[in-house]
């Protein structure tokens, strides 16, 4: 037996450990930080372990880490697992391929091309948009703000960033914007944060009074990130009325939908999109609504010219065969990239774009399910809205810390707390598809148990939205 094929047998054993435990305890055990070394052997030695003891040393690592799949985890925008895409992502893994020329991924380069043609005809971007698969929403978002640099002023590619440029994003919108701005030569000092109404949305009045104020000033307005599914409160920026400004002023638009960009799959719900084919860009990650395994984050853009003058670099050791549109790695950040496009395209292709559509759908339907449940239960307060995968509230009068942090030390369920304005809240996100109507409602139950049997939790004094 060869020795993948032997390795291969001990992965089926311990997934097949791995799902029991998940079904049996959905949360894990908690092993506090300070005791990890010595609760778990993880050190490397010199001398190699003998296989029984790497079995069960692995079975005791898997059964000990954060389950994030099962119907008590609703702690992180990603959950659940779509078992088309597990697949998918192992048959990546053992075809090992990098994804920046066609010589070395030959029919895979085709998958991601296809994954985002097909985006862009459901965004409405037309024959000349493009785009790539960045590490995660941070990079996708830093890959728009460099085509935004180099729009706004072609020689800071070559000299370094020498205008007065000035970008704009809400308040609520993910932290990522802060520290790409230090990266591209901007500075974070160059950054404006624009409020955010009640349902934590842009308010685009004064994303335009503040440009003005900045062009009076001396300075550029080069950039606007647009949020749909901020990450506390699941809002989506109106990007329809943003794009009058920024077309206005001309200004670069990104639509920053790593969260809940995959609306556009809903006839439903794509209205929360509206004016996105006006965005010069778009991500979304189909790590989170759509269930991939982490990580598989798309870019598209409405220019593909963008991403060639921004990322584009020519090297003769690499590029040495087919046309540009068929080595990816001229339009990439990464030169080596794992293949994130397969296990994407095992679910789509498996499932079709109406499947897609349920599992959107899917966690809205969930969401209103929790949603209803607050409503009708007085010992509730609701804090969040409609049309949002982000359920917001607060139990009793509880502490809404010290109630997210004991759920989890006493492994019952794994949920976190958000904040919004001089609110802070526990954060339920029904983004794990493969959940239930019962499967909400037992998150409710053993939450309201938990507290039945520990009355001396910590109290706050409830402020109204």
């Amino acid at each position: 037996m060869s020795n993948i094929t032997k390795d291969l047998s001990l992965f089926n054993e311990l997934v097949e450990i791995l799902i029991n435990e998940e079904s049996k305890s959905p949360v894990a055990e908690r092993i506090d930080a300070s005791k990890l070394y010595d609760t778990i052997d993880l050190s490397l030695d010199h001398s190699p372990m003998i296989d029984e003891e790497f079995k069960s040393l692995l079975s005791t690592i898997l059964v000990s880490t954060p389950k994030t799949a099962t119907n008590l985890f609703f702690n992180q925008l990603f959950g659940g697992r779509q078992s088309k895409a597990v697949l998918g992502d192992l048959l990546a893994v053992l075809l090992n391929n990098s994804m920046y020329t066609y010589k070395v991924a030959g029919p895979q380069v085709g998958i991601e091309q296809e994954i985002i043609r097909k985006s862009c005809d459901l965004v409405g971007y037309g024959s000349q948009s493009n785009g790539t698969f960045p590490t995660g929403g941070s990079m996708s978002n830093y890959m728009a703000l460099v085509m935004a640099r180099d729009a706004k002023d072609p020689s800071s590619r070559l000299d370094g960033v020498t205008e007065p440029m000035v970008i704009y994003t809400s308040k609520e919108s993910h932290y990522s914007n802060a520290k790409n701005a230090s990266f591209v030569g901007i500075g974070r000092n160059n950054i404006r944060y624009i409020e955010a109404d009640s349902y934590g949305r842009m308010i685009p009045e004064k994303l335009e009074q503040q440009i003005k104020e900045d062009i009076e000033n001396g300075g550029i307005p080069t950039y606007v990130n647009a949020t749909a599914g901020t990450t506390v409160l699941g809002a989506f920026d109106p990007v329809d009325k943003i794009a009058d400004i920024t077309e206005k002023y001309n200004i670069w638009l990104h639509i920053d939908g790593a969260y809940c960009g995959s609306v556009l799959f809903s006839e439903k719900y794509k209205h929360l999109l509206k004016g996105v084919e006006r965005s010069n860009s778009f991500s979304y990650n189909a790590h989170k609504m759509l269930g991939t395994p982490l990580t598989c984050s798309i870019i598209l853009v409405k220019d593909k010219r963008h991403l060639y003058n921004s990322f584009s670099n020519d090297a003769d050791y690499l590029y040495q065969t087919d046309g540009d549109d068929f080595n990816l790695g001229k339009t990439s950040f990464q030169c080596g990239r794992r293949n994130d496009a397969l296990k994407f395209w095992t679910l789509w292709k498996s499932i079709g774009t109406n499947g897609l559509k349920k599992i959107v759908e899917k966690q809205f339907d969930l969401a209103n399910v929790a949603l209803n449940y607050i409503k009708n239960n007085s010992d509730y307060t609701l804090y969040s809205f409609d049309d949002s995968i982000s359920i917001c509230f607060n139990y009793k009068d509880i502490d809404p810390t010290v109630l997210c942090t004991a759920l989890y030390e006493h492994q019952i369920t794994v949920v976190g707390f958000g904040s919004f304005k001089e609110n802070t809240f526990v954060r339920l996100v029904t983004i794990n598809a493969n959940n239930e109507q019962q499967d909400i409602l037992n998150f409710f139950n053993v939450l309201e148990e938990f507290v039945a049997k520990n009355p001396k939790l910590s109290r706050i004094k409830e402020k109204s939205m």
